[in-house]
């Protein structure tokens, strides 16, 4: 339903009233209350909806002498954006009340620790969620509303958790399962974190499982590095799968391999990583690694409003955040 302009605001007794639960139920479900059961939520969030509501920012904020802001800081602004990450983050401050500004601030980890400081004490937001390191003899002692996801360095190169290499040990034993037994890993930029780990849990992964690695072609995540190393590789490798060090790479190596003669995945299969849109519509389409950062940057929003709250913040590492996503780019061993 959609409210016509003009019409009065939905207030949190209409949700109630809607939902059939209290006024203080709503206002438990606008402050992220994990203790609320999941179907109470459920209906909360489709009265909210349907009735179009939203909170009062601005009474709120001369009530509370808050500015009912949170600032998401990055590195810098540029053409690549960690969008799930920031659309669970700001899903969940949208819920509680609050407006996100992604703002980027160049310069090392001190200079970024001061703009955000800075920040916090004009008053312009409430606390800060910040993807990019801050200075940690600052951030271990204050008792200021701020959050570091410490997922991006200076240059917005991941690292942290979407840095996590283990998935690729759970690609060779999945394609180890399906009788292949020769590998080859090509590799992101080694500058960065994640194609580090990647590279050395990949090695880690045949040594431990007795299996054989053609070798590894260092990679700049493009399309052109998958497309070369599939041109090149010699017809009698032996090579039956290609781990890829992201999708834009193992989209590369298809279309090498294609345009070879070879056929994937009835000759050689490809796994790529990240679970990028285009995956699900290339032919074949990609199997590759998904990894949920919606979720990631709810919880890291989750714990930045229990700061902001005098509340104790949620715990531990989401369970199950990679997935391996099989497609039709990978199958058995050829016989």
């Amino acid at each position: 339903m959609t409210r016509e302009i003009g019409k009065k605001r939905a207030t949190i007794w209409e949700v109630a009233r809607l939902a059939g639960v209290s006024h203080q139920t709503v206002s438990r479900y606008l402050k992220n209350d994990s203790g609320m059961r999941a179907t109470t939520r459920t209906k909360i969030g489709q009265a909210i909806d349907e009735l179009g509501y939203r909170p009062n920012l601005a009474a709120r904020s001369m009530r509370t002498k808050r500015s009912n802001r949170i600032a998401v800081v990055l590195p810098e602004l540029a053409n690549f954006g960690p969008i799930p990450i920031l659309h669970g983050a700001s899903s969940i401050a949208r819920a509680a009340g609050y407006m996100t500004d992604v703002i980027g601030i160049e310069g090392d980890e001190h200079h970024r620790t001061e703009s955000a400081v800075a920040l916090l004490e004009s008053g312009q937001v409430d606390g800060i969620l910040s993807f990019a390191p801050l200075s940690p003899e600052f951030t271990e002692s204050t008792r200021k509303p701020i959050v570091v996801l410490d997922e991006y360095d200076d240059d917005m190169r991941s690292h942290g958790e979407l840095a996590n290499g283990d998935p690729a040990e759970e690609i060779i034993r999945h394609l180890a399962e399906l009788g292949h037994r020769r590998f080859l890993h090509v590799s992101g930029s080694q500058d960065w974190t994640s194609a580090r780990n990647r590279r050395a849990v990949y090695l880690e992964a045949i040594a431990k499982l007795g299996l054989e690695s053609y070798g590894v072609v260092d990679g700049d995540w493009s399309v052109r590095s998958g497309y070369e190393a599939a041109r090149d590789l010699p017809e009698d490798s032996g090579v039956t799968a290609v781990l890829a060090a992201n999708d834009f790479v193992a989209m590369g190596v298809i279309r090498g391999f294609q345009d070879r003669g070879v056929r994937v995945p009835d000759e050689v299969s490809v796994f790529g990583w990240d679970n990028e849109q285009f995956t699900r519509y290339f032919m074949p389409t990609i199997s590759t690694v998904d990894l949920d950062r919606d979720t990631l940057g709810r919880q890291a929003m989750l714990s930045l409003l229990a700061l902001l709250g005098e509340e104790q913040p949620p715990s531990g590492p989401v369970a199950g955040r990679f997935k391996i996503v099989p497609r039709e780019s990978s199958g058995p061993a050829p016989r």
